[in-house]
């Protein structure tokens, strides 16, 4: 049996070091990258200051209206963020493969936590507030250092993370999605049309025509590589882009459920629970008090 697997990015580090710092600071996100469904061997921390957008990360999908810290382990695929940075905001990179200080540096006993670290990363890790505002600044500062600097930041902030509490496993359930590089692209369209159109109606024979395949075939190939129907992916866009009005606007909850597609108002409040274990009211309510 072949191999499978997503869209590979290739990530080349800078001339003389064994990991890649990026940082972007915009005053409006343009959108200039499009987001793709892709993987690569890097391991990849990400650390967004100000900015809001969706987490898509293995068969995790949500959205974040703030900041946020990531760890996102080796080949684990993943969509690029839309919509992810306001004024002001910066998004911070930091990808480097597992051995980028030898075969066995981390499998020495004083390196264990990071170790286990690593291998949780591979179900994608969403660090909460505490962690957030330790490790922000010194994640940012790592753009402006070279050569053993750098590494050293690097491996304080790795030995930090590796002792955090408050993270939060976003594939608990382990995650496997792979597809031959043909296959990648098909997904691709399925995500990108679902992204342009999930407040209207998407038929099966509308998405499967997409790309060039009957229905039957289309959905156990879905299943297949996603691990969940279309109709669930379908609605986990509307859901997520419910918490996102929920958050930003004073909409009623029932305007909230059919700008973002719902037909049926209990339909919405049914699904919303499920989603993120608690009522639309409730929701709004929790969020109204962080924010006081």
């Amino acid at each position: 049996m072949k191999s499978r697997k997503p869209t590979l990015e290739k990530i080349s580090p800078e001339f003389g070091s064994s990991l890649k710092v990026r940082r972007h600071q915009m005053d409006v996100y343009k959108g200039e990258t499009k987001p793709f469904w892709h993987f690569h061997p890097e391991i990849e921390l990400v650390y967004v200051n100000k900015g809001r957008g969706k987490r898509h990360i293995g068969n995790h999908l949500s959205y974040f209206n703030n900041s946020q810290l990531l760890l996102i382990g080796p080949n684990l695929p993943h969509n690029g963020f839309t919509d992810r940075l306001t004024i002001n905001g910066s998004e911070t990179l930091v990808q480097f493969r597992q051995d980028f200080l030898g075969d066995h540096f981390f499998d020495i006993p004083e390196m264990e936590k990071i170790n286990l670290l690593f291998e949780r990363s591979k179900k994608g890790i969403l660090f909460g507030v505490k962690t957030k505002q330790k490790l922000g600044s010194k994640i940012e500062k790592l753009n402006e250092k070279e050569g053993f600097k750098k590494i050293l930041i690097l491996l304080e902030v790795l030995h930090s993370l590796a002792k955090a509490e408050d993270y939060t496993l976003l594939n608990a359930d382990g995650f496997a999605f792979e597809t031959e590089p043909q296959d990648s692209a098909k997904i691709d369209i399925v995500f990108k049309h679902v992204n342009e159109n999930f407040k209207e109606h998407i038929s099966l024979d509308e998405i499967a025509n997409k790309v060039s395949m009957t229905v039957p075939a289309f959905c156990r190939y879905f299943k297949k590589v996603t691990g969940k129907t279309f109709t669930k992916l379908v609605n986990e866009y509307r859901i997520v882009h419910a918490t996102k009005l929920l958050s930003e606007s004073h909409m009623s909850i029932a305007d909230v459920s059919f700008e973002c597609g719902f037909n049926n108002f209990s339909h919405f409040n049914k699904l919303f629970k499920e989603f993120t274990g608690k009522s639309a009211s409730k929701y709004r309510g929790e969020l109204m008090k962080m924010v006081q």
